[in-house]
């Protein structure tokens, strides 16, 4: 719930956070992408921690590193202070994540463990839709550094619970050394993938700074693949997907939090800037969504135990491409009900593939590699909710550039010259509109209706890229089955 929660809470803190401390609006940015960077970076090397010395151990390190770093943070008076923490929430963050689904595993039986995943899916959606209005409660009537506070004693809970309640489970063919190697070469590719993604807006996709990342990132992978191949223990045996179902649930796994985090990144803009609610409204818009994940979670878990993953799996990607192109058809006066029904679709289609795309990579995998499984799991979602954002983040700059020259000569507006029509469309981009400074009231209006019309068109288009995402996912559903070695979770190993 903390990792989780800590995805989204802080996005409503950041304003407040750039004000209190003077912040530019790039090292702001930065409390959110370095946290996502260590956390992308470390997942995989992080399952293999715990694969290595017990998940049980790694879980409780993450829990005490994770809300310490939290205190931290509240009490941190500068920005490259609260990077830094930051950073270091989203390493322990990645000790905690893999070695959670590693826990449910080795505890659980087969026939019990997709209702386990189940609620674990439920507590990491609502978490994570959840974030934006508790965020924006605890910023509105605490302070920003509540946001952060609030972890500690949710972290000394976990710590009381899991000592007096995990048991330690290690496989008896768990991994005794250390790919040190292969841990450097993952490393620098996941690097090098998620910083050419968090900067591409920045550099433009044609960069080469943009395509040089790009590029070494594919060589590290290629030098990873290359020695893992070699390496007598290595950090992911490269015949783990050898297995069909588990690299479909990994692609699955990617194409969901496509969708899901690319087209959620632009409806908490619609919802802010296009009606102009607050952020505690506009989290609760979003309640169809969280409670349709809560609802749908472990129902989830319940049907994919009874028929497998396949039908549920590919049932939940075409909901989620039918709730992505409802979305496409939003209006800047759409009503609160319409918009419920395609949230609520939306949340409902994310379940099954939260639940069962996991079980299939986790279920996937042999028992000693639980940890590795569940690190690959959460790096697939973060890799795909980074490229979600980069990817239609430039549809929809692409659009926005496009069709504003024309909606604005069209509305017979003051004509604008380049420096200013790029400002402007940095503005439109986000729902904002750029209105000057004593603007009189009938030419804002019209300035005010351009720039949604032309912010609807964009974030329309954007959804439907995530919509043909989604049917796409729905054919790789086909190819995930239930988990070959689930049965080998429960009962071995005990210490």
């Amino acid at each position: 719930m903390m990792v989780a929660l800590d995805g989204t809470i802080v996005a409503i803190a950041n304003p407040a956070i750039q004000k209190d401390l003077g912040a530019t609006f790039a090292e702001v940015q930065w409390i959110t992408n370095g946290y996502f960077l260590a956390l992308a970076v470390a997942l995989i090397t992080a399952g293999k921690l715990g694969d290595r010395f017990g998940h049980r151990q790694t879980f409780l390190i993450g829990v005490v590193g994770f809300a310490a770093a939290s205190g931290a943070i509240g009490l941190s008076d500068t920005i490259p202070l609260v990077v830094a923490f930051r950073v270091l929430q989203g390493l322990f963050g990645a000790l905690l994540m893999p070695a959670a689904l590693g826990l449910l595993r080795a505890t659980f039986p087969a026939e019990k463990l997709n209702m386990a995943i189940g609620i674990w899916g439920m507590v990491i959606g609502a978490s994570t839709a959840g974030g934006p209005i508790l965020g924006g409660l605890l910023v509105q009537h605490v302070s920003w550094q509540s946001v952060f506070f609030i972890n500690v004693p949710v972290g000394i809970i976990a710590l009381v619970l899991g000592l007096v309640i995990l048991k330690d489970h290690r496989a008896e063919n768990a991994p005794k050394s250390f790919d040190v190697i292969g841990i450097a070469l993952l490393s620098a590719a996941m690097f090098c993938l998620v910083w050419a993604l968090i900067k591409a807006p920045e550099w433009g996709w044609g960069s080469g700074m943009t395509w040089a990342f790009i590029g070494a990132s594919v060589l590290s992978f290629v030098l990873f693949a290359a020695w893992e191949s070699k390496v007598a223990e290595p950090l992911v045996p490269l015949a783990l997907f050898r297995s069909v179902p588990l690299s479909a649930g990994v692609v699955l796994m990617v194409l969901m939090a496509i969708a899901f985090m690319g087209g959620l990144f632009f409806v908490t803009f619609y919802l802010q800037n296009v009606h102009g609610m607050s952020p505690v409204d506009s989290g609760l818009h979003l309640l169809p969504l969280t409670g349709m994940m809560i609802v749908g979670s472990p129902l989830a878990g319940a049907m994919i135990t009874k028929m497998g993953p396949r039908i549920p799996l590919a049932g939940g990607m075409l909901c989620t491409a039918v709730a992505m192109y409802g979305m496409s058809t939003l209006e800047a006066g759409t009503g609160s009900g319409l918009m419920s029904i395609w949230f609520a679709l939306l949340g409902l289609g994310l379940a099954p593939v939260m639940v069962g795309a996991t079980e299939v990579i986790v279920g996937n995998a042999p028992m000693e590699l639980s940890g590795v499984a569940g690190g690959l799991q959460q790096a697939a979602m973060q890799i795909g909710g980074s490229l979600g954002t980069a990817v239609l983040g430039a549809v929809m700059a692409s659009k926005v550039d496009s069709d504003l020259p024309d909606n604005w000569a069209g509305a017979k507006l003051p004509p604008l010259s380049e420096a200013q029509l790029d400002k402007a469309a940095e503005a439109v981009q986000v729902g904002v509109a750029p209105v000057p400074p004593k603007t009189p009231p009938s030419v804002a209006d019209q300035i005010t209706s351009v720039a949604h019309d032309t912010f609807m068109s964009g974030m329309g288009l954007a959804c439907l890229v995530a919509t043909g995402v989604a049917a796409a996912a729905v054919f790789v559903a086909f190819l995930t089955k239930r988990g070959v070695n689930a049965e080998a979770g429960a009962g071995v190993g005990h210490i």
